[in-house]
C-alpha cells in the first residue's frame, strides 16, 4: 500500500528550502535568503527562492540547488504538483 506524502504547507516547505540553502557555504547569508509565493497557479503555488553567491560560485550554486533541493523536499515528504488531465473515451454505437 503507497504512503500519500503529507501535505505541504508553506512554511514547511519554505523552512525545508531555507534549511538546505544555509548548508551551502557558497550562499551568502547576507543579504539573506528568501522563498516567496510567486503566484497562485491552476494546480501548484509557485515559490521563488532568492539566494545570493560570490560571482566564481554563481553558475555553481544555480547548476546545484535545484537537485538538492527537490532531494531536500523529497526527504520531508513535500511532493511537486504537476499538471494532470483524465481522459475518459466512450464507444458510441
Amino acid at each position: 500500500m503507497c504512503e500519500k506524502p503529507k501535505t505541504a504547507n508553506f512554511d514547511h516547505a519554505r523552512q525545508a528550502v531555507l534549511d538546505e540553502i544555509a548548508q551551502d557555504g557558497r550562499i551568502l547569508i547576507e543579504p539573506p535568503p528568501m522563498v516567496s509565493v510567486a503566484e497562485l497557479a491552476d494546480s501548484s503555488v509557485n515559490r521563488q527562492v532568492w539566494d545570493w553567491a560570490q560571482t566564481p560560485d554563481f553558475l555553481a550554486v544555480k547548476l546545484a540547488l535545484p537537485k538538492r533541493l527537490k532531494t531536500r523536499l523529497d526527504a520531508e515528504g513535500i511532493s511537486i504538483p504537476f499538471p494532470q488531465q483524465d481522459v475518459h473515451m466512450f464507444q458510441q454505437n
